[in-house]
């Protein structure tokens, strides 16, 4: 049985995070929403992920005004984000009264679609989002942390997605962050889910090691429903496969999307434009676009490698990249296998530089590998190196309750710490999420209005990737 291969864009969110850091403007997003709102896509993936830190810190706007603009601009298209869990778009975990509230801001805001994953597919750390995405009438994507160990098989994966299914989930997602999918093994994965579960299943890989394309198709004649593409000027390299030439390949075959590629190529040569400032910024590096087979054979993504070599460049040990890189496999083995995703691919990439360059293996111990094996994030998938847990973090209590649990309700006391600032509701998760930079964006903002001339500060600081 054949049908119709639904499309989800990246090219408001993923697309540009992937490629240039994240620093597309609303301004050059609005131009070009009546056409995105005209194509017919199952869904524009536009919010989530490192939009909402890049909004506040680099491009001095609101994120919460991006989405809603957005969804003035797009009225006939569902808008779609992406959520870490527990953690929300933030760096820990936070107290449910705090994602109950950013779930329901989301969709009154103007989210249909909330994708919803955790980084060691512990279900435990997404329960309380999908529950109040259900609550609040969104759509509650949960995704499988796609990776490869003893411990990942295809069983593994099916069994997490029926299991979300009985959680809630409308849709399943397979997420392929680091490209590790293979076509074959793609075609297994989705026969599997699509015998044993009876949502529909989407399926999101990047094109970094060059086989996105080989991938997508097999999943397609495998029952795969809807697939990740990225508008081809930002689309390809560690971004998603580009859209139209999958609408193309498609065409007058019973996966036909039904998109209109005149339609594309249109909205394509304004985000031409958009691709070109950003490359003239130097943002957008031609490196991006560059097939890397280092993730098959380490599975480091490729932000994960631009970790690397930066930590690297610090100690004045580049040279040593070769043996961080085969020391990122035995740390992650040591570790329990985790997925290698924002945070637990810092956590192992990191470790692993500190074992090379100081000569012996956890004499120098990260305080978030400890909490790793504290089980402060979640639970592990495999069994920890015993010997190398004891080394790092001693006789310490290992916690085995779901990580929020022992948190206290905290919404209220951000809300105290900000209410000098506060204009809207919405300004307390920003804060929550990201206390330091919210605070400057506010001062910024309340300097504006009253014709003061002050420098925003945030535009020096990083943004971590997600």
């Amino acid at each position: 049985m054949t049908k119709k291969v639904l499309i989800t864009d990246t090219i408001l969110r993923d697309a540009h995070q992937s490629q240039a850091a994240t620093r597309m403007r609303l301004d050059e997003m609005l131009p070009a929403c009546d056409m995105l709102d005209k194509v017919g896509y199952y869904s524009l993936e536009c919010w989530g992920g490192a939009t909402f830190d890049a909004c506040l810190r680099f491009l001095n706007e609101d994120p919460w005004d991006r989405l809603r603009q957005l969804r003035k601009a797009l009225p006939n298209t569902k808008l779609q984000m992406l959520l870490r869990g527990q953690n929300l778009l933030g760096y820990k975990h936070y107290a449910d009264d705090v994602v109950d509230m950013f779930v329901k801001k989301s969709i009154d805001n103007g989210i249909d679609i909330i994708r919803i994953f955790d980084a060691l597919n512990d279900l435990r750390n997404i329960e309380r989002s999908v529950k109040a995405c259900k609550q609040y009438n969104g759509i509650a994507e949960c995704a499988i942390s796609y990776t490869k160990s003893p411990v990942h098989t295809t069983e593994y994966f099916v069994d997490l997605a029926a299991k979300m299914v009985d959680m809630g989930a409308d849709t399943i997602c397979i997420k392929d962050m680091a490209n590790l999918l293979l076509p074959y093994d793609a075609f297994e994965l989705v026969s599997r889910l699509k015998a044993r579960i009876s949502v529909p299943v989407h399926l999101h890989t990047h094109n970094t090691t060059g086989t996105g394309d080989m991938t997508y198709l097999k999943a397609i004649e495998a029952g795969v429903d809807i697939v990740d593409t990225a508008l081809s000027p930002l689309g390809n390299g560690t971004s998603q496969p580009a859209t139209e030439p999958l609408v193309a390949s498609l065409m007058g075959t019973p996966y036909d999307t039904g998109l209109d590629l005149e339609l594309l190529n249109r909205i394509s040569k304004h985000f031409s434009k958009v691709a070109k400032r950003l490359a003239d910024d130097g943002i957008l590096d031609p490196k991006v676009l560059k097939v890397d087979t280092n993730t098959l054979i380490y599975q480091v993504p490729g932000g994960m490698l631009s970790n690397l070599i930066n930590q690297l460049k610090q100690a004045g040990k580049e040279e040593m990249l070769p043996e961080v890189l085969a020391e990122v496999p035995r740390v992650r083995e040591d570790f329990g296998y985790p997925p290698l995703v924002t945070p637990t691919s810092q956590i192992v990439g990191t470790q692993a530089v500190f074992n090379v360059i100081s000569g012996e293996r956890y004499k120098m111990v990260t305080k978030e590998s400890k909490g790793l094996l504290r089980g402060e994030y979640g639970r592990l998938p495999g069994q920890v190196n015993s010997e190398v847990r004891r080394k790092c973090i001693g006789d310490a209590e290992i916690i085995t309750c779901r990580p929020a649990d022992a948190l206290e309700p905290e919404y209220d006391k951000y809300r105290s710490q900000i209410k000098e600032y506060m204009e809207q509701e919405e300004d307390v998760l920003s804060y929550a999420l990201f206390p330091q930079v919210a605070m400057n964006f506010f001062k910024q903002r309340q300097a504006a209005r009253y014709g003061l001339n002050t420098e925003f500060s945030n535009k020096e600081k990083g943004v971590q990737p997600v």
